[in-house]
């Protein structure tokens, strides 16, 4: 497990010729008894990975339907340590990697040390945590790498080139290129700069370069993929789950996952 399992999951995907596609959910959105359900539904749609979100009583990065979950998922009682617990249930019978979204607040009050060792026995492979600069990052970075977890990194547009380029070639299992400039959620374009910027990336990542944040359907998900090595939705798949609309998250993975032509 650890970032050895995202590694390989995400080489039998690139392998098989596919886009690697990973989508986001909030943990406790509808209830923590459907975790294992909905982590086993999507990786048979064929996700390469599930970046498993953590509500926050202040999600700076999030946009309104992921914040809509988090008070969702709350009020359902959701806590860090209740996820861990959760995941724990069913570690041994998860082949699909799990990357643990969260901001560093709990993670502080949890205990960075405590954090990593409940992770590992949960069977979570990698984390990411929005909030947390790199400057900042060896206080979690150290117990994470101890146990073969993988820190993902996030690279901003806004970042300097050189910033950029000390990210990508620190990060590992993959790097979370955010698309955007602002907050989650659905968008329409993604324009050449975006486009530049990936090809960037690529060129100094030694690890998957995967585009999130205003990712919404098939189309922009396989025209990231034609510049990065695939994509992480979540606005769109929260909001689908929630509304029980199974079958067009099915197909809006598949239709994510083909190649883009000429690419």
């Amino acid at each position: 497990m650890g970032k050895e399992r995202i590694n390989q999951a995400f080489r039998e995907k690139q392998q098989a010729g596919e886009n690697l596609f990973v989508p986001y959910i909030m943990a406790g959105d509808g209830g923590l008894e459907q975790l294992e359900e909905r982590i086993s539904f999507l990786q048979e749609c064929g996700a390469a990975a599930i970046e498993l979100g953590i509500p926050f009583s202040d999600p700076v990065a999030d946009g309104p339907t992921i914040q809509e979950a988090g008070i969702r998922s709350r009020e359902n009682g959701t806590t860090l340590a209740g996820v861990l617990k959760r995941l724990q249930k069913f570690s041994e019978t998860r082949t699909i990697p799990v990357i643990l979204m969260t901001y560093f607040n709990p993670i502080l009050n949890y205990g960075p040390e405590k954090f990593a060792a409940d992770c590992r026995d949960a069977g979570v492979d990698g984390v990411i945590i929005p909030d947390l600069p790199m400057e900042e990052e060896t206080i979690l970075a150290q117990p994470l790498t101890q146990r073969e977890i993988a820190f993902i990194r996030l690279a901003a547009m806004t970042s300097t080139p050189d910033r950029l380029k000390k990210l990508a070639k620190a990060s590992e299992g993959f790097l979370y290129a955010v698309s955007v400039t602002g907050t989650t959620g659905a968008r329409t374009t993604h324009d050449d700069e975006v486009k530049a910027y990936l090809q960037t990336l690529k060129e100094n990542s030694p690890v998957p370069v995967l585009a999130g944040f205003g990712v919404s359907t098939a189309e922009q998900a396989r025209e990231l993929s034609s510049h990065s090595d695939g994509v992480i939705v979540g606005s769109r798949i929260v909001d689908l789950l929630h509304r029980g609309e199974t079958e067009t998250v099915k197909a809006l993975i598949k239709d994510s996952l083909q190649a883009k032509v000429g690419s």
